[in-house]
């Protein structure tokens, strides 16, 4: 064999070798034990779940009464798209009086039967002419403090 065909295959070799696939995965989210998830029964209070559960990984803004801990397991392949692979949820929801009137467990199939709406809601106040939102700003920030402060004399 020729200096040449063993310096092809060396190379040839070495570059498979390269593209070794390199897989991270990642945790991410605040899941609670299974252990601890079996304590939780109906009527305790929020900060009795708290407690024992930990802070949650969100709090439902518009009632405040529901609370999420959440687990997402993330792979990705080396330069490839990250890909969400496992999901795990906990909803616990609370009455007026903050104790537990529900307690449920998702995961990602379930997660994925929730629709998101299309739809849009309008704020007047974002829908500015063009002059306004490339011009409105001018003279209000004085980078350099020579504004009219009373302090200075």
């Amino acid at each position: 064999m020729s200096i040449y065909k063993k310096f092809f295959w060396c190379t040839a070799l070495l570059g498979l070798t390269a593209c070794a696939q390199d897989t991270f995965i990642t945790y991410t989210g605040n899941m609670p034990s299974n252990e601890k998830i079996e304590q939780l029964k109906m009527g305790m209070t929020q900060s009795q779940v708290q407690e024992l559960l930990g802070s949650p990984s969100s709090i439902v803004t518009l009632d405040r009464d529901t609370w999420i801990y959440m687990s997402s397991e993330i792979e990705q392949i080396a330069f490839m798209r990250p890909e969400e692979i496992d999901r795990k949820l906990l909803v616990i929801k609370f009455n007026q009086n903050g104790t537990i009137t529900d307690i449920e467990h998702l995961d990602q199939q379930k997660g994925k039967q929730i629709q998101i709406s299309q739809q849009e809601t309008n704020a007047p106040e974002q829908e500015q002419g063009f002059f306004r939102k490339y011009f409105g700003g001018v003279g209000q920030i004085t980078p350099f403090g020579g504004g009219n402060n009373q302090n200075n004399p």
